[in-house]
């Protein structure tokens, strides 16, 4: 029993030993593999380093010299020295080797930092010539995305015919007439020519430009319309007439811009009567024939008003013994048998709004074959999205060329590059900037609580004489208005697109007769409506538009006249019709109130939209441009709802 436990313990020792081995083997292997490892993981770091390819390249042809040269000195010790000797050179080569490669990688690492450094500096200096060669500054970056964001918004196509757009037909030289300017200013010289439009500060851009003339007389006027013209007060020419009816007269198609008040509507309204009055001398028109011109507006009112203008002169020239000319309206709102006779006898001249005169071409009333004139009265507006379809159906009823001219106070570039395209070789006409109030204003915005706007219009109103213009652009508050000063004993009249027709031609006249003192109106009344005696204009709401803010206030400082503008402003107003605002009123050399000053330009204004025509804003936060972008989207038109379309 005793030997067997002893060998039993023996075995069990001999087991614990060879355990305690094995373990320990174990470990030591396990440390190995794990050096191993590290071995391994700094070997795949250092070649997985990046390393320069020049500097690679550099070294690659380092180690295969050296293996070069290596292998000729191993040749020369092999014919020359004992193999012991050859084995001791070769051990010291090598080992200057290692040693020279080791310096070698240090200089290399010291310098290919120093050459990575100059590397990186090199390429960002031609980076920089690169860019100030090829690149652009942050004003022509933003520039060039104004430009595409405007492009991107053009129009879809010229404005033509459609069978002109079908056949491809493109007329390059403007329409011929019969009138000539008087011998001594054709004998101008271009030099007088630039210095008088100087004097007088019109800018005339195109070829060809027809000279500036000074007085009616020297415009082949007939006397009895000089007359006329005196006997309203009209003694000379004013600026946009001295160079817009010399344009027109000698058949150029035009674009004419100029403040409002500056009496537009003669400069395109005379030559198209003058044009009449020699067509119906050469041969009568009789019953189906007309008309030969052409004028649509963007509002009843003011087709109205310029068709009695049309009507009034033609009616002077009748009684001084020309040929009668023919005018018919064609508006909506209004029954067409009242126009009967003048469609029964043949006519020359339509003036019309786009809706109304569109219908009348469907249903063949009249056509187009021999209309040789046609204006767009507010042109900016009629081209622009709310009209455009409808100036489109209406010219694919031209059978002929025709002579184009586009008016208005405000003409926003991305208006003026598309009718530049339109028409041809056009004259642009600009006096002053596209879109600037006019100077005779003089210009008073004031804060305003919403809840005391009412009470404090009974002050602003005792400013001045009546009558005054009271503007909103909300239909409801405009008749809130009229009911307000009515029971404060005001005389007041209301004018917005929902009146009837009949309502509407009872306020503009008994306004215009001195019957009623205010009239209260959204942007129906805005554009074009001529109120000589108007000294003031107040703008109970402030227009989302700066655009409908120069058309308002130019309701007054008419011919020449001061007027005076109040505008009533607080927290709802948009800030960026405030911006707007703002710079129209530095530009103007106005007074700007604290308020105003104290908005600050987060949106890149002072050099203007393009899209608008305001100061505050770029295009590309244009804000007219994004209600325009929602109203497309949600199928609605850009008209105002004022009827001006129909």
């Amino acid at each position: 029993m005793p030997e067997r436990s002893s060998s039993v313990m023996e075995s069990d020792e001999s087991r614990n030993h060879a355990s305690t081995s094995y373990t320990s083997k174990r470990r030591k292997r396990e440390e190995e593999d794990e050096s191993l490892l590290e071995m391994e993981d700094d070997d795949q770091y250092e070649q997985s380093r990046y390393i320069p390819l020049k500097q690679r390249k550099a070294a690659e042809a380092k180690r295969i010299a050296n293996l070069r040269l290596k292998g000729m000195r191993e040749g020369d010790s092999e014919n020359n020295i004992s193999a012991n000797d050859r084995g001791g050179e070769r051990r010291a080569e090598e080992d200057n080797s290692h040693r020279q490669a080791s310096e070698d990688e240090d200089e290399t690492g010291a310098s290919t930092v120093q050459r990575s450094k100059q590397i990186l500096l090199k390429q960002a200096r031609e980076l920089r010539q690169q860019q100030e060669k090829e690149g652009k500054t942050e004003k022509e970056k933003q520039a060039e995305e104004e430009r595409k964001i405007l492009e991107a918004h053009a129009a879809r196509r010229k404005l033509a015919s459609d069978m002109e757009l079908a056949k491809g037909i493109s007329y390059t030289e403007p329409i011929k007439t019969s009138w000539r300017a008087p011998h001594f200013i054709r004998k101008r010289t271009e030099e007088e020519s630039v210095a008088l439009r100087e004097k007088y500060h019109i800018l005339a851009d195109g070829k060809d430009v027809p000279p500036l003339i000074e007085n009616f007389r020297d415009m082949k006027i007939p006397p009895c319309i000089i007359e006329y013209l005196l006997s309203k007060g009209i003694k000379t020419p004013t600026q946009i007439q001295m160079q817009g009816l010399p344009t027109a007269f000698s058949g150029r198609d035009m674009i004419g811009i100029a403040f409002t008040g500056s009496g537009k509507t003669l400069a395109f309204s005379l030559p198209i009567l003058m044009f009449a009055v020699e067509e119906e001398k050469k041969l009568p028109y009789i019953r189906g024939e007309g008309p030969l011109g052409m004028i649509i507006c963007p509002s009843r009112e003011l087709a109205r008003q310029t068709y009695e203008n049309l009507q009034a002169m033609a009616e002077v020239l009748e009684h001084d013994g020309f040929p009668r000319v023919g005018v018919l309206l064609c508006i909506g709102g209004i029954s067409m048998a009242e126009q009967y006779h003048t469609l029964s006898k043949g006519f020359h001249i339509v003036v019309a709004t786009p809706g109304r005169l569109q219908d009348m071409l469907d249903k063949k009333k009249f056509s187009l074959d021999c209309c040789r004139y046609l204006c767009l009265d507010e042109a900016d507006r009629m081209i622009d999205m709310g009209f455009e379809d409808d100036v489109r159906t209406i010219m694919g009823f031209f059978k002929q060329q025709r002579q184009t001219l586009l008016y208005s106070a405000t003409m926003p570039q991305k208006i003026r590059t598309f009718a530049e395209e339109s028409l041809i070789a056009p004259i642009v006409v600009n006096v002053g900037r596209a879109g600037a109030a006019n100077l005779s204003i003089i210009q008073s915005v004031e804060y305003v609580k919403q809840e005391a706007k009412l009470m404090y219009l009974l002050e602003v109103l005792q400013k001045t004489a009546p009558p005054v213009i009271v503007f909103s652009d909300n239909k409801n508050e405009v008749d809130d208005i009229q009911e307000f000063l009515l029971r404060k004993g005001v005389e007041a009249v209301a004018i917005h697109g929902s009146k009837t027709q009949d309502e509407r031609e009872y306020a503009i006249k008994s306004f215009k007769n001195g019957k009623k003192d205010v009239m209260v109106a959204n942007s129906v009344a805005s554009k074009g409506l001529d109120f000589p005696d108007i000294q003031h204009v107040i703008n109970f709401s402030m227009p989302k538009d700066i655009e409908e803010y120069v058309h308002q206030i130019g309701r007054t400082g008419r011919g020449g006249k001061t007027g005076l503008a109040t505008t009533f402003v607080n927290s709802s107003a948009e800030e960026a019709s405030l911006l707007d605002l703002k710079y129209l009123l530095i530009e103007a050399k106005q007074h700007v109130p604290p308020f105003l000053l104290a908005i600050q330009d987060t949106q890149g204004g002072g050099s203007g939209c393009q899209f608008c025509g305001g100061l505050g804003h770029s295009i590309a936060n244009c804000p007219k441009l994004d209600r325009q972008q929602t109203r497309q989207r949600a199928g609605f038109s850009g008209g105002d709802g004022g009827g001006g379309g129909y």
